[in-house]
């Protein structure tokens, strides 16, 4: 039977079914592939304190290079209006330019730049007299190696399906029909193996994150991994902050020198921590506070403007993150003249009554015990600031007298930037920016206080694209002393 015609007619067509049901297969089993890739990332939110505005940069998220670059800049109550000069560069060659308008009203302004290829880039901003640079990252559409072998697994196992039906139909010894069915067969499996292996194959170090950016390791992250056993991570570095001419009364630039630990040199690979490269906090010999955001005119070099109201020593808080170095908070003292700025009487203690839910006195408050102040702020339309619903900043514990607050808080033991967190809504991705004004009125914050003593505390929200600031003090009572 198995030499006659029909034997002969009967082995193809069971050869061709085979084929068909590996075939069928395949086209199942391929449901299990998900193409993963870079992800082109979400919005970039920088907080610039550019002369004497305060910006915050938005670039949005881009799918793929060349295209154009969307940007917004929201400004703030306050903001004097003017021309902003925005520039995209790469390597120190500008690509394209634009000039945003400001009108003098709070909110966003929208402009559009272009980019040509994937990699690292800068924002420059330029506003007729002061200059920032933003660091960013164009990135790749990559292909990972996993999702490579799953999808050309498949296609190989086409290729060999339609090559098996055309032997097995038209060859007269359809037994050769198998060489290509196994070659099928073979091209599944490793397309199978490489779906499977997907979720558990570990991403390469981000570019921009773990590693310094470079054109390559963007546009390949996975062929300039360099998978090894070194660790990432990076010295401290050290700060440096001068104002020679800072004078009560007058607009003072103050100047951030960032110096590796290790070998002096000006530190250049800062990471936008909390919407920001460095979040500085100063306080005033009275207590006024002041959080601001210097802007990077070049290598560890970093500059911002305010006005000190008095003369005197104020206390000065860095805060940053560094590539492979985590987050860092850097201590020290600035020197204000006198000038023309009045005295300053000092901020009530207790001015954050009107807006603190119950009595700050009265809060039950244990030293080592998580504590929990909510503020209220009337409505529910605050808007996110620096990525967050509100801020608290606590300094303490302050043994001086009342009106040296800030030589007191130089020296004082804590220093805290506590954050109340953005609630999760469902179908948004990723964080809201500054023009959406759907939250609160109710901003808690949990904090633990881990010694005895007075804290000056200052609670931050924004409403109306003005960023409120409310001082109070809290007293935490030794362990087992009468509340």
């Amino acid at each position: 039977m198995g030499n006659s015609p029909r034997g002969r007619r009967t082995a193809p067509m069971v050869i061709a079914r085979v084929l068909v049901l590996c075939a069928l297969a395949s086209v199942l089993l391929s449901g299990t592939a998900q193409a993963d890739g870079v992800s082109s990332g979400a919005d970039v939110q920088v907080a610039q304190t550019l002369g004497t505005r305060d910006l915050t940069v938005i670039l949005r998220r881009m799918d793929i290079a060349p295209g154009p670059l969307h940007v917004d800049v929201v400004t703030h109550t306050g903001s004097a209006p003017g021309t902003l000069k925005l520039r995209a560069s790469t390597a120190g060659t500008t690509f394209s330019e634009t000039t945003v308008r400001l009108d003098g009203k709070p909110g966003a302004h929208a402009a559009r730049l272009r980019v040509d290829q994937p990699g690292p880039w800068e924002l420059g901003l330029d506003d007729g007299t002061d200059t920032a640079s933003i660091p960013f990252i164009v990135p790749a559409r990559v292909i990972p190696p996993w999702e490579k072998a799953t999808f050309g697994g498949f296609v190989a196992a086409g290729v060999f399906l339609v090559l098996g039906l055309v032997v097995a139909l038209r060859v007269r010894r359809p037994q050769l029909a198998l060489i290509p069915a196994g070659g099928m067969v073979a091209a599944l499996a490793v397309a199978i193996t490489g779906a499977m292996l997907s979720a558990s194959t570990p991403p390469p170090p981000a570019p921009g994150a773990a590693l310094d950016p470079t054109i390559d390791n963007i546009q390949d992250p996975y062929a300039n991994a360099q998978m090894s056993t070194v660790d990432f991570s990076r010295p401290p570095v050290n700060l440096a902050v001068r104002s020679p001419n800072a004078r009560a009364g007058a607009l003072a630039e103050v100047r951030l020198a960032i110096a590796d630990g290790a070998t002096g040199r000006p530190v250049d690979d800062l990471l936008v921590h909390d919407n920001a490269l460095i979040h500085l906090v100063v306080i005033s010999p009275t207590g006024r506070l002041w959080h601001l955001h210097p802007v990077r005119v070049g290598p560890g070099d970093y500059r911002v403007k305010f006005t000190p109201p008095e003369a005197g020593t104020y206390a000065v808080a860095a805060e940053l993150a560094r590539r492979g170095g985590g987050v860092q908070l850097l201590r020290t003292t600035l020197g204000v003249a006198a000038g023309t700025g009045s005295p300053a009487e000092p901020v009530p203690a207790g001015a954050g009554k009107r807006v603190i839910q119950g009595n700050p006195v009265d809060i039950e408050v244990k030293p080592g015990t998580p504590t929990t102040i909510t503020a209220r702020f009337g409505k529910a339309d605050l808007q996110p600031w620096l990525g967050m619903l509100g801020h608290l900043i606590v300094v303490g514990p302050i043994t001086g007298k009342e009106s040296l607050v800030g030589a007191d808080a130089a020296a004082a033991p804590t220093w805290a930037h506590v954050h109340s967190m953005i609630p999760q809504s469902p179908g948004m991705p990723g964080k809201p920016d500054e023009t959406v004004a759907a939250y609160g009125p109710d901003v808690p914050f949990t904090y633990t206080f881990s010694a005895p003593g007075k804290y000056r505390v200052w609670v931050q929200a924004e409403r109306d694209y003005t960023v409120l600031t409310v001082p109070m003090q809290i007293e935490v009572p030794a362990e087992g002393a009468p509340q």
